[in-house]
């Protein structure tokens, strides 16, 4: 039985927002991991001295600055880092949301192919 025109569509439109999905998926992973790092540096940061030498990283250098300095740096970071949290997570939901609606409208379609009768 040949698949009509319709139903391939629908299955190449389902493929692409399968694939949109993935990439979410990726940016939340990258999102929460780059998350885990900015509050481990805030948790290793609280536990030395105001005076202490620290550093952060710039590329291939490091860069000496005063602990409040770099402190005020990566609370900024990280609620940045919170916000786009939750837009990644907003994202996720609509493109899963659609994706089980474009799923039950092909399986329709594809049932009403396979009646007799009803879909030829």
């Amino acid at each position: 039985m040949e698949v009509p025109q319709n139903i391939q569509h629908q299955l190449a439109q389902f493929q692409q927002m399968q694939q949109q999905a993935q990439a979410i998926n990726m940016q939340k992973q990258n999102v929460d991991l780059q998350i885990r790092e900015a509050e481990k540096a805030l948790e290793e940061l609280e536990k030395v001295e105001d005076n202490a030498e620290v550093y952060k990283t710039a590329g291939t250098l490091l860069i000496k600055m005063a602990k409040p300095e770099l402190t005020e740096e990566l609370t900024e970071k990280l609620e940045t880092l919170q916000l786009r949290e939750k837009t990644v997570k907003r994202q996720e939901e609509r493109v899963m949301k659609r994706l089980q609606e474009m799923q039950e409208s092909l399986q329709e379609a594809m049932q009403m192919q396979q009646q007799p009768g009803l879909g030829n």
